[in-house]
């Protein structure tokens, strides 16, 4: 299937990049590293409250070096803050 669009030109950002899902990427190995391979879910609704947990904790508790140990939660709060106010 990804081959049918591998030569399309198509990009995430629209600037045709490599890089345009690396954060996606990064996101999902955390997801499966810290929380999916380590829980070993065995039911789906087991699965869906785990991740649902995760994201509530990677959004709002888990601070993110590369956002000035911020949480994704705050930074987005400020830009949006910011865009308001401008």
């Amino acid at each position: 299937m990804t081959d049918e669009f591998s030569d399309s030109g198509v990009s995430m950002d629209g600037r045709g990049r490599a890089l345009d899902n690396v954060f996606v990427e990064r996101l999902w190995r955390s997801v499966k590293y810290e929380e999916v391979y380590l829980k070993g879910y065995e039911e789906m609704a087991q699965l869906k409250r785990g991740l649902k947990a995760y994201f509530e904790f990677y959004n709002n508790r888990r601070r993110h070096s590369s956002l000035d140990g911020k949480t994704p939660a705050e930074v987005y709060k400020s830009e949006k803050k910011e865009k308001t106010a401008a």
